[in-house]
């Protein structure tokens, strides 16, 4: 035998071996077609095939991070905003994933942009901005319901960037800056009316305690007698004198 034969028999040992013996890793699943009808998905490990005969589709089981390209979304109170997202989702049925659909991740990419447009355009701009939680839970749900016959399963999704055009900025500034002035003005119309509760129930309390309100007036004389000034002007509450008047009366009567 010449060493030309030799020579291609070698070349048609490797051949066959290269596509008759496959290894996968432990995270990968291969999909196994008979002549072209599925058979079954085998894997981890090494995987023999007959070569011509069966084939296989390679699939990986990890959890793949997608980014969504940014979406022009115009909100429920017509504001115009561009969004984007990151989606994680990972295939758990690998025959749904090859059978099902052509492109499992075109299909998943093209769907999630379609999605996040329309459940956010159901909401108005205040609820894009502080309930992301939520749109993201509603995106995901969507998603996953959606995608289930494609034998993936969403896992979750972030809403990145919700970006402003600049006048939209500055309205929301101005409106939050309208807003703590408000919130302003209500406290300290809250503090004036309580002050003036519990005054009204000091004032209530001194006039029910003529002794209190005597007390409270020589306290007050007290206090603006310590201050530097020469001249003291104050009123003479009539509680003061009255009984000196009495006692006065007392004797004038007694005198005559």
């Amino acid at each position: 035998m010449s060493y030309a034969s030799l020579g291609l028999i070698l070349i048609l040992t490797l051949i066959f071996l290269y596509n008759s013996i496959k290894i996968l890793k432990e995270y990968e699943r291969g999909v196994v077609f008979f002549l072209g009808r599925f058979q079954k998905v085998k894997g981890p490990g090494l995987i023999i095939l007959i070569p011509f005969i069966q084939t296989m589709t390679k699939v990986d089981l990890r959890v793949i991070v997608m980014d969504v390209p940014t979406q022009d979304v115009i909100s429920r109170d017509n504001v115009s905003v561009k969004v984007n997202a990151v989606i994680y989702f990972r295939i758990v049925d690998p025959e749904k994933a090859v059978i099902q659909v052509a492109n499992v991740f075109e299909a998943i990419s093209q769907l999630s942009q379609t999605t996040l447009r329309s459940v956010l355009g159901q909401h108005e701009l205040d609820d894009m901005l502080s309930e992301r939680d939520k749109l993201n839970s509603d995106v995901q749900a969507i998603l996953d319901q959606r995608t289930d016959n494609w034998g993936t399963k969403v896992a979750n999704v972030e809403i990145k960037h919700v970006d402003l055009d600049e006048s939209m900025i500055r309205s929301i500034a101005q409106q939050a800056e309208a807003e703590r002035a408000r919130r302003a003005k209500v406290i300290a119309a809250e503090g004036e009316r309580q002050a003036a509760d519990i005054l009204a129930d000091a004032a209530k309390m001194l006039e029910s305690q003529k002794q209190a309100l005597q007390l409270r007036y020589l306290q007050t004389m007290k206090e603006v007698a310590g201050d530097k000034t020469n001249t003291i002007i104050f009123p003479l509450p009539l509680d003061l004198i009255e009984p000196l008047m009495e006692v006065g009366k007392a004797i004038k009567k007694d005198n005559e």
